[in-house]
């Protein structure tokens, strides 16, 4: 029987390289993002001062979105590879795939009702919650949108011979608030969900050393764990404790980026009521 403190592997190693680059590029546009459109204040010509001005924060913008486009190619062509083409399309709905089935939308009531207290017992989730799934969805369609109106307006002469110009106006406001509403839910709810639920708080290193704990599996993912067990695979998924150096960087890391996340937020807002008066 395998103890409840020993940690069972959760994310790969590409996976995890794939989020730790999200977050820097996620972070960098939204830094550069903040400063490009609130450059007429004090606060955002201090953030664009960071990278030499509005010129250079609008090119650091463009090629980090540049970069996050490529990065969202190179997930497409990961999931193609790692999709099982002898089961195809049934393989699309494994336990273990992202893909949302009819499961995740009763679990989504049956939680719904757990949380105002008309259920007694959370839901028996497998190996991906339905916020998660939304979660890794979310970052699909709003990378598509801002991707393609952040397209349009990287080279605005260029553009100009495709398509008039109002649609530059649109295009505009569309980028910006997809950009603001992605910010909005990854400082807000996504940083609660993930680091300051009581069963995770004060943070959590999953997503990190790619490891959770048997324990932690046991309260939030009971369906992958029987099944794990099942199969006889809990044993060849267990991961070693990563050094107390490791997780003290992770830590560290980790708390920038919310501390980031909140400033960008928390001075965002004051701006725009300071821009009112």
């Amino acid at each position: 029987m395998i103890e409840s403190s020993v940690k069972i592997r959760r994310f790969s190693s590409v996976q995890r390289l794939f989020h730790f680059g999200l977050i820097i590029l996620f972070m960098l546009l939204s830094v550069t993002g903040m400063a490009w459109m609130y450059f007429e204040t004090s606060w955002g010509k201090g953030l664009a001062a960071l990278f030499g001005g509005y010129e250079n924060t609008l090119e650091v913008h463009r090629i980090a979105g540049l970069v996050m486009l490529a990065g969202f190619v190179g997930q497409i062509v990961y999931l193609i590879t790692k999709i099982d083409w002898s089961r195809f399309p049934g393989s699309l709905f494994d336990a273990d795939s992202l893909i949302w089935r009819w499961q995740d939308f009763a679990n989504f009531f049956v939680h719904a009702g757990w949380v105002i207290g008309v259920v007694k017992e959370t839901p028996y989730f497998d190996r991906w919650s339905w916020w998660e799934k939304f979660d890794y969805w979310a970052v699909w369609w709003g990378l598509i949108i801002v991707g393609v109106t952040g397209l349009m307006l990287y080279d605005p002469i260029l553009s100009a011979e495709y398509m008039p110009g109002w649609m530059f106006n649109i295009a505009l406001w569309v980028h910006r608030i997809e950009a603001v509403l992605a910010m909005a839910h990854i400082f807000t709810i996504h940083f609660f969900v993930e680091h300051f639920r009581r069963s995770v708080f004060p943070f959590s290193a999953t997503m990190f050393d790619g490891g959770m704990t048997v324990e932690h599996i046991r309260h939030e993912h009971p369906a992958w764990l029987d099944r794990l067990e099942k199969e006889g695979r809990l044993e060849e998924m267990v991961v070693p404790e990563p050094p107390i150096a490791l997780r003290i960087i992770y830590f560290g890391f980790g708390y920038a980026m919310i501390l980031l996340g909140l400033f960008l937020l928390v001075y965002g807002i004051i701006n725009v009521f300071l821009l009112t008066l």
